[in-house]
């Protein structure tokens, strides 16, 4: 009996850390969209929220995102299928474009 109050000290604070690991601002990510870009109210509602190149490539998987510096071909698309993605200084995206 005289170990109780340092075998529940000990239980509380082992649940203490625990909570602590959680983190209840993580934002929700969105369902991955198949196919290319048709709705642009959600797809700029996406970009408003400052995605990282990998949020991007999850959430829009058929879509080729082309950032700044990297080789591509000088096809036009008509199909939103490749973004030209502009970076800001932490490296996630605040804009683009269709090309």
């Amino acid at each position: 009996m005289r170990y109780l109050p340092a075998i529940a000290f000990a239980v509380a604070c082992s649940a203490m850390a625990i909570s602590g690991c959680q983190t209840g601002n993580v934002a929700a990510q969105p369902k991955p969209v198949s196919g290319f870009v048709t709705d642009m109210k959600a797809f700029d509602g996406f970009i408003a929220t400052h995605p990282t190149p990998d949020q991007f490539r999850a959430t829009y998987p058929d879509v080729q995102l082309v950032l700044p510096g990297m080789i591509t071909t000088m096809e036009m698309r008509m199909n939103n299928s490749r973004y030209s993605a502009k970076l800001d200084a932490q490296g996630k995206i605040t804009g683009g474009s269709f090309q």
